[in-house]
């Protein structure tokens, strides 16, 4: 296929050729992605967490998520939709903001936008970094293989089966024990269920932004439109009204323009777009396989900076996870090297 600039426009051959190849895109995206997605965990729970001092509840959290994301790609999407108007050409909804269909940035927007935010930030009240470290990046390629049957009409082959059997058994190590500690008064089970939540909801927009095959930086304008059209103005009302107990017009200002920043700007406009590039370059299962990094690298820092104790099971979880995503990858690979394959001969017969 031709290659794309980021508004999704076609670019150049010329421009093609001196540019980097598609193959350097998607691992400096993939990279990009799980050095963000680490630091997500280990800052969310920091963040969140009641026993640390924060001021910010969950639902704050992803407010100024949302804010800082929206100060840039609001513009953003406003500046596409006028030059797409111009052109005679694309889609736009939510007064001109979003850049796709309203169909599209609604859907996308409502599981990849608000409620991952929400249910993830929530969980990080009840359960430790540790427990998202497995639970959250460990479940995405079990829940995207299992939607992307349905969905995109993939199918799951023995040494991927194998694999996701492996995922699912790390996710009851961890899970399972907080689970039994539920009936002594415990409340980690409730952060764990959340993560796993908040993993089928990414999975589901990964899976949605294949199916449709949105560019990166529309896909990722959509979601943040949606979400602020949706959140921001009625969770603002309701801290005014003093329906809900939020402190974002009382905290202090750094640790606000902190969240804004990686919350944002680093985990949705940065880590938004890489996430997408990688899924346009390996696929959605594969990406999400890619992501077998995330879990061991945030386990470790939330050992290394928040103190966390790294239980038995957890490591054993641990273990389970990653193994289970690395014959993910093994298996997704050849499918992945035979789709770009028969795509780079189309292309060509294109040209």
């Amino acid at each position: 296929m031709p290659a794309t600039d980021n508004a999704g426009m076609h670019a150049s051959p010329r421009h093609s050729s001196k540019g980097f190849s598609p193959r350097t895109i998607g691992i400096a995206a993939a990279v990009i992605t799980v050095l963000i997605w680490t630091a997500f965990i280990v800052i969310a729970r920091a963040s969140a967490d009641p026993a640390r001092g924060g001021t910010l509840s969950p639902f704050d959290i992803a407010f100024c998520r949302i804010v800082g994301a929206s100060l840039v790609l609001l513009p953003w999407g406003w500046w596409l939709v006028q030059r797409d108007r111009a052109r005679g050409l694309g889609q736009s909804s939510l007064f001109g903001l979003s850049p796709l269909s309203l169909r599209v940035t609604a859907t996308v927007g409502l599981f990849g936008g608000l409620l991952y935010a929400l249910l993830a930030y929530s969980g990080f009240v009840f359960a430790p970094a540790a427990h998202a470290s497995v639970l959250m990046p460990g479940s995405l390629p079990l829940w995207t293989a299992l939607l992307a049957v349905f969905i995109l009409r993939d199918r799951i082959t023995p040494l991927r089966a194998l694999g996701l059997t492996l995922i699912v058994l790390g996710d009851l190590v961890v899970g399972g024990a907080s689970l039994l500690r539920a009936f002594d008064g415990g409340e980690v089970w409730k952060g764990d269920l959340l993560f796993m939540l908040a993993a089928l909801c990414w999975s589901t927009y990964s899976v949605l932004a294949r199916h449709h095959a949105l560019d990166a930086v529309r896909a990722t304008i959509a979601i943040t439109v949606f979400a602020f059209v949706s959140y921001v103005p009625i969770y603002a009302l309701l801290m005014l009204g003093h329906v809900v107990p939020g402190q974002v017009f009382t905290a202090p200002l750094g640790e606000l323009l902190f969240q804004m920043a990686f919350q944002g700007w680093g985990s949705v406009v940065i880590s938004g777009i890489t996430f997408t590039k990688m899924i346009q370059h390996f696929g959605p299962v594969r990406s999400t396989m890619i992501t077998a990094l995330v879990p061991g690298l945030s386990a470790f820092g939330a050992v290394l900076f928040l103190g966390e104790p790294l239980y038995w099971n957890l490591s054993a979880g641990l273990a389970l996870v990653t193994l289970g995503i690395l014959f993910g990858v093994r298996a997704a690979a050849p499918a992945v090297i035979k789709k770009e394959t028969a795509g780079a001969d189309t292309a060509r017969v294109r040209g």
